[in-house]
Parts: structure tokens; sequence; C-alpha cells
């Protein structure tokens, strides 16, 4: 296992550092003047050289490439040159806005998707799966950002259910959680279906197994046939796609954020490159990718430690 998580770990790195340079060389290909987009139309040029200093757009590609990633290695994501504020403290200011959103859209999917993926394995081919596998496929298919702006419409502007913008009072628990309802609905939906699916496949496979019909041979009741035994089994591919999901839901988090109008690691990388706020946006990604890689790296070692096989062949 220690061997497995130093690989992992390595492999982080590698790829939290290619995503950083492929990002750091995207956003400088971006035709334009960062310095006069950032001010405006009425920068002198005494003001834009000077803003060019600081940011140091004023050097080769290839120094300024090395500079953040020798930063990066000290912990150090730069300043903001618009607030003079270090990056680090507005990326993780916003960071908790956004794990709220994905651990609730997350766990509000397990919740649901898990126990209707049981449940449609456990009648198959009647018409309970039927009806849930249409309803897994139409949570497949809805974009989130759709679902965002119907939520919106009609959960918050038309029956008043819910509050339309904002993340709610700081230090209110209720009042956050009432308006984190319908953020996590609309980026979790899509999961629903991808967890019953997932979740039925892999429970036919483990109860057609040679180990479930002994269990049954020797009477034990079909609860514990299903819930001790099958579904610990089966549960392991959803596992990997929990960790892999955390991740394409910082994505998803990002339209939301905006249709919400939530302060969060998606609104702010969207405010970031409009400004062409090279650092802010530098240290977003960075933090974003380390969050992608720390999620499935997790989800790796929760494999290993369920399954004994994934262990033997580390």
């Amino acid at each position: 296992m220690l061997l497995y998580f130093i690989k992992r770990i390595f492999l982080g790195i590698l790829i939290i550092s290619v995503a950083v340079t492929l990002m750091f060389c995207m956003i400088h290909l971006v035709p334009g003047d960062p310095a006069r987009i950032m001010l405006g139309p009425r920068a002198t040029p005494e003001m834009i050289a000077d803003i060019s200093m600081r940011m140091g757009l004023d050097q080769p590609l290839v120094i300024q490439l090395m500079k953040f990633l020798g930063n990066i290695l000290k912990g150090d994501l730069g300043i903001d040159v618009i607030s003079s504020r270090p990056v680090t403290a507005i990326v993780f200011g916003q960071l908790p806005y956004t794990l709220w959103l994905i651990f609730t859209a997350i766990f509000g999917a397990m919740l649901i998707g898990i126990p209707l993926g049981c449940y449609s394995a456990l009648h198959r081919n009647t018409l309970a799966d039927r009806v849930t596998g249409v309803i897994s496929v139409a949570c497949i298919t809805a974009p989130s950002f759709v679902v965002a702006l119907y939520s919106l419409l009609i959960f918050a502007v038309t029956l008043k259910w819910f509050p339309a913008i904002g993340a709610g009072v700081k230090g209110d628990f209720f009042d956050q959680a009432t308006h984190l309802v319908l953020p996590a609905f609309a980026i979790g939906i899509s999961w629903v279906g991808y967890l019953s699916r997932l979740v039925r496949a892999s429970m036919l496979e483990v109860l057609g197994e040679n180990h479930i019909r002994t269990a049954r041979a020797y009477g034990l009741t079909e609860f514990t046939i299903v819930y001790r035994y099958a579904l610990k089994i089966a549960i392991l591919p959803t596992v990997t796609v929990i960790g892999v999901g955390m991740g394409f839901l910082i994505s998803a988090a990002v339209f939301t954020e905006v249709v919400f109008a939530r302060p969060g690691l998606g609104k702010l990388i969207i405010d970031s490159i409009t400004t062409r706020n090279y650092p802010v946006v530098m240290g977003s990604v960075l933090i974003s990718t380390g969050l992608f890689v720390i999620s499935t790296t997790i989800s790796d070692l929760v494999n290993a430690s369920l399954d004994p096989r994934i262990r033997a062949n580390l």
C-alpha cells in the first residue's frame, strides 16, 4: 500500500505540472495586451508598463514559467496586482464554497443513485426496473447548466421555495443550506443517473457469482446477502467513478456558480479570465487540478482497502 501510495503521489505531481504548464501557455497565447485590458482604454503607457513589470510580462515566456513553477515549490502563488492581496488568500477564501457545493451534490447523488441501482438490480426486467432505467438516462442526459436555469426559474422565481442567488448569510447554517439546495441539485442530478446505472450493472454481475450462490445455499437472508456481501464488491467501480466525478463536478460548478451568483472557485476563474488576471487564474487552476488528483488518489486507495485482490497486485 505504501509503494502504491508513493506511485500515486508522483503521478499526481506529474499531472499537476503538465496541467499548469499547458494552462500557462494557453493563457499567454490569447491575443491582446493583458495590462491594457486590465487597466481599460484610458490607461497611460506608464501605467501599462508598471503593471506589465509587476506581473512579469516584460520577461520571456520561458522565464515567466520557470519563476511561476519555482514559486509554487515555495508555496507562493503570487500577488493579485488588482487588489494587492496574496493569490493564496483569494483562492482559499473562495474554495470552501465550491467544496461544500461539490460534496453536497455528490453526497445527494449517492443517497439516491446507489439505492436506486440496487433496487433496479433486485427487480431486473420488471416495470420498476424499466421506470428507474428511464429516470436514470433522463438524469444523465440533462446538462447541468440547463437544470440550473430551469430549477432557478421554477423553484426560486415561480414557487419561491428556495433563494435565487448568493450563498446565504455567513454563520447562519440554515440560510446557507437553503442557498445550497438548488446549485447542488443542478450539478448532482446527472450523477444520480450515472451511479444508478453503474450500481445496477455491478450488482447484476456480483449476484451471479459463486460466493453469492453459496451464501443463498447456506440460508442467509436476502438482505444480508445483498448489503453485506454483494454491495461491498459492487460498490468498487462506483468509488472510482465518484473520485473522478469530483473533478468533473468542479467544471460543472463553474456554470452553476455563475447562474446562481454564488462565490466559489469556478466564478473566480471566470472573473479572472475576463480581466486577464493571470496570477489568480493560474492559482485557481493549480488548486482545481490538485483537488482532482487528490480525489482520484483517495478513491484508488479506498478501492485497494476494500478489495484484497487490488492489494495483491500492488
